[in-house]
């Protein structure tokens, strides 16, 4: 898996040390000698990774991360702090900043491939969701709010055989989190799938770790979950097996609690961040074949959906029907209650329609004051029932408007239904356009069909 890396060093012997590494694995390389140009490149060059020393003159690593980490134009990139120091607070105090992960120096070349292609696989489906969002917006999709904080309570799976060792990592994490154990987990039926973070120890005899991470990374609902391991200071070997196989981050034996819950509020925040990515693209679908005032589908949802069901139609399954409705002397609402009551009369419209016909029709927005109910393995003579039932329900009863008043409604509407074998959307719509016309013509308020010189 090839990417782009940003090595961020002052010092050029470490660039290049870095550099060659990289190289012979295949990855393109990009440098920066200070903080202040590792901003500058991560803008200009949206690298997948980026390694960065901590000790640099000017912005130092943390303070770069920080920074990078703040920008919403760059906080979906993985950093990677290098550092000459092993001390604990100097760990601590880069996570803090959001860096997603240490390595020391003098680098291990095995630390240093494992941990950027794990770091990879998440920008990868970062980006791909991104880029999804991006279109999403630009068929006028609107943000949603992030689907949660990273300080939030987010629900942990511990897997440990270890009943002391598990309860132990419980005790850390409890307070700002919501942790529970395997055996816990088993007795309430809690699966992978229902957590946010999973910590599985490697050192599982039955509950092989590795093969724990590849099952997980195997199906969909998990995907995507970060997976925290635990390794004995002297499995380095299976740990870094562990990030080839899907592991988001590794935790060192003796476990330090404060480095832990550094270690989960980063996967909990990259967790999150590509939720609330998801849950932005799934609104700019639903944005995009939604009508934003009534709720219903719009036009180019109900053209294909109807294409779809005249085609089985056309080659011998059952027939499928349309009512063309229309708002009865809606101008007349808008003229003297305004263009506000006219909106709550679409809306109530809507509501009404969709609250009143069967699960297997679709009620569509066409246009205006114009609306589609689409009526699969229905001849005419139940659409027309139908279409009648639903003009009762319109008028039975008044329409609020913003101003607290009521108003009368009544609908129109035309009914056709498919001629098969060849019949086209358009001539299908046409003929009920026609039954609508001569509905409103004939006094409104009332329910007409095709003609027979129609077929």
């Amino acid at each position: 898996m090839s990417a782009r890396v940003l090595v961020v060093d002052d010092i050029e012997q470490n660039r290049r040390l870095l550099n060659d590494k990289l190289r012979n694995e295949y990855f393109h390389v990009i440098m920066a000698v200070d903080g202040e140009d590792a901003i500058d490149k991560a803008l200009a060059e949206e690298p997948d990774v980026i390694l960065m020393d901590v000790m640099m003159p000017k912005l130092n690593g943390i303070d770069a991360c920080r920074k990078l980490k703040n920008d919403p134009r760059t906080e979906h990139i993985p950093i990677v702090l290098v550092t000459a120091l092993h001390e604990r607070e100097d760990r601590l105090r880069g996570l803090g900043a959001g860096a997603d992960d240490f390595l020391t120096k003098p680098v291990n070349d095995l630390h240093l491939l494992s941990r950027v292609r794990a770091l990879t696989k998440y920008k990868m489906v970062a980006d791909e969701l991104r880029k999804r969002e991006a279109s999403g917006k630009r068929m006028g999709a609107v943000d949603l709010a992030g689907s949660g904080r990273a300080s939030d309570p987010a629900r942990i799976l511990v897997i440990d055989e270890n009943e002391r060792q598990a309860k132990r990592i419980c005790r850390y994490l409890e307070g700002l989190h919501q942790p529970i154990s395997h055996v816990e987990a088993n007795q309430l039926g809690i699966s992978g799938s229902m957590v946010d973070v999973m910590i599985v120890s490697l050192s599982n005899e039955k509950l092989d770790g590795l093969r724990l991470c590849a099952y997980f990374r195997s199906l969909e609902s998990t995907r995507d979950l970060p997976i925290l391991v635990v390794a004995e200071p002297d499995d380095e070997k299976k740990a870094v097996r562990a990030l080839d196989l899907g592991a988001s981050d590794i935790v060192i034996k003796p476990i330090d609690s404060e480095e832990l819950l550094a270690r989960v509020k980063t996967q909990v925040r990259k967790k999150r961040y590509l939720d609330a990515l998801r849950a932005r693209l799934d609104q700019s679908m639903e944005l995009a074949v939604t009508d934003q005032l009534t709720g219903l589908h719009n036009r180019r949802y109900m053209r294909v959906q109807l294409e779809s069901l005249m085609k089985r139609s056309n080659m011998g399954g059952d027939p499928v029907s349309v009512l063309l409705c229309d708002i009865d002397h809606f101008k007349k609402v808008n003229d003297i209650h305004g263009h506000a009551a006219g909106d709550d009369v679409l809306r109530e419209f809507g509501r009404r329609l969709r609250e009143n016909i069967r699960p297997t029709d679709l009620a569509c927005r066409y246009g205006g004051e114009e609306f589609v109910v689409i009526m699969p393995d229905t001849n005419q003579e139940l659409a027309q029932a139908a279409g009648e039932r639903l003009r009762q329900i319109i008028g039975a009863d008044p329409f609020p408007i913003n101003r607290g008043d009521d108003l009368k409604v009544t609908m129109s509407g035309g009914v056709s239904t498919i001629i098969a074998p060849d019949d086209t959307i358009d001539a299908l719509m046409k003929r009920a356009d026609d039954a609508l016309y001569r509905a409103k013509s004939g006094g409104r308020n009332r329910i007409d069909v095709e003609t027979a010189d129609a077929f």
